[in-house]
């Protein structure tokens, strides 16, 4: 299956789909990852992953990644539905800020508006994927193994 929007739902208590993030979420404001939850997993689901992603962020990297990565977090159950605020638990892939786990919006200060895709995806693989994968890395070995995807953006200035 190549990447496509699915049936998946994606939703949280902490984001609406195309609003602000709270100062909370943001990484000078608290930098505590938002609760999320999905629902309508495809039927062979064996884990789940969840990645945050900035497209509008001035970072180009080798090999020719866009965008920053704020959050990778792999290797959950199928039988899990719901990450709560904070969540720590699972394999945690590497941010651009060159650490694991969550890391709020932080755009250059007089840099707009940008946008935050928290992207859902069910794998028809056995959580078992090592700890600390980049985003780039992350999504090859598991290209041909997304059954189903969706996300949910919101946005952030300052």
């Amino acid at each position: 299956m190549t990447f496509a929007i699915s049936d998946m739902k994606v939703s949280s208590h902490d984001l609406t789909q195309g609003d602000r993030i709270a100062d909370k979420h943001s990484f000078d404001g608290g930098n505590v990852s938002p609760d999320l939850q999905w629902e309508t997993l495809p039927a062979d689901t064996k884990s789940v992953a969840v990645f945050c992603h900035d497209p509008d962020a001035p970072l180009i990297s080798t090999p020719g990644n866009y965008g920053f990565v704020h959050w990778l977090l792999y290797n959950i159950p199928p039988d899990v539905s719901h990450l709560p605020q904070g969540c720590k638990d699972y394999a945690q892939g590497v941010n651009n800020f060159d650490s694991t786990g969550y890391g709020g919006p932080r755009p250059p200060a007089g840099h707009g508006r940008h946008h935050y895709f928290f992207w859902v995806l069910a794998l028809d693989v056995e959580p078992a994927l090592a700890d600390g994968l980049e985003l780039a890395d992350f999504l090859e070995k598991v290209e041909p193994h997304v059954l189903g995807m969706n996300r949910l953006m919101a946005h952030y200035e300052v």
